[in-house]
């Protein structure tokens, strides 16, 4: 089985990449990305058991898979994903975001490939202690522009499920090391700060604020799974490790980096109540996640332990 992986070598395709063994089925993979963010050191020495082709490409371009050739399975992670920025560059992200993913869709749809897609937890908008993938749609209240353009791209693959197999996982807010990781993300730019020495900011209203948090680990687990179980149902699946609060975060980070320091500020994007993930409808598939966000706040700060 063929596979391509779309925004490879960002924080979580490169990740995906170095792990690629470990999902037997796949036999060769292809790799897009535009590295608009200069990360060719995520195709950096790569095991040689995998049969990997790159193309610099941009998803935008009508054209630009053209040249793929067959495809079992294509994991679409192409796309501006800094929440907070997307409202200074709300008209790009549309563009960007929506043009690649439509032009992956329609690849899919001509090329009869299963469709992994990424969404993301933060389309809730629900203020109340729990939320699930069945929750009323008046509750599906996207805080940012980029979680708005997630609800747009869930909605025209509800419409096109009569012509393509897909399977939606809404995924927690990423932590954990990889060759294109990025520290734009609440347990990445924390342990960054602290390890510089440098006041980690916070929002006000978010201390004690639940939010649903994924580690690296957990999101391969999740791919390897649906390719493995053949899950495209053209279902949606919240994907988390677990729900913590901002404060429970910077405790993990004190048990490596003592002397922390906190500068509260306001941001327009932090307006909602708490609220808790549930991720029992892809536990019920047989997918346990288990991985612990300690581990991978423990592996961010000793990658910068000499600084």
């Amino acid at each position: 089985m063929n596979l391509l992986i779309t925004g490879a070598c960002g924080h979580i395709g490169s990740y995906v990449v170095q792990n690629l063994p470990k999902i037997k089925k796949i036999k060769k993979t292809v790799l897009i990305d535009n590295l608009e963010f200069g990360r060719h050191n995520s195709l950096f020495n790569n095991k040689k058991g995998n049969k990997i082709r790159f193309y610099l490409s941009d998803l935008k371009d009508k054209k630009s898979l053209n040249e793929i050739g067959k495809i079992d399975y294509v994991i679409h992670l192409a796309s501006m994903t800094n929440a907070e920025n997307s409202f200074k560059d709300k008209k790009k992200m549309y563009d960007n975001n929506l043009g690649c993913f439509k032009n992956v869709l329609n690849y899919c749809i001509k090329n009869k490939c299963k469709l992994i897609h990424i969404s993301s937890t933060s389309v809730y908008g629900k203020q109340t202690n729990i939320v699930d993938e069945d929750c009323e749609k008046k509750f599906l209240k996207p805080q940012s522009p980029y979680a708005d353009i997630k609800l747009i791209e869930e909605n025209i693959l509800n419409k096109n499920k009569k012509k393509i197999k897909f399977v939606i996982l809404r995924f927690g807010t990423i932590a954990g090391i990889s060759p294109g990781m990025r520290f734009h993300t609440a347990v990445n730019k924390f342990c960054f700060l602290a390890s510089i020495k440098k006041p980690i900011t916070v929002y006000k209203t978010a201390m004690n604020q639940f939010r649903p948090y994924l580690s690296l680990q957990d999101a391969f687990m999740a791919f390897k799974f649906c390719i493995d179980k053949n899950l495209f149902n053209n279902e949606k699946y919240n994907i988390l490790s677990g729900n913590f609060t901002v404060k429970h975060i910077l405790d993990k980070i004190k048990k490596y980096k003592k002397n922390i320091k906190i500068n509260y500020i306001s941001s327009p994007i932090m307006n909602q109540l708490s609220y808790h993930v549930s991720n029992a409808k892809i536990c019920e598939k047989g997918l346990k996640l288990k991985n612990s966000i300690d581990s991978d706040v423990k592996d961010t700060i000793k990658l910068l332990d000499n600084i």
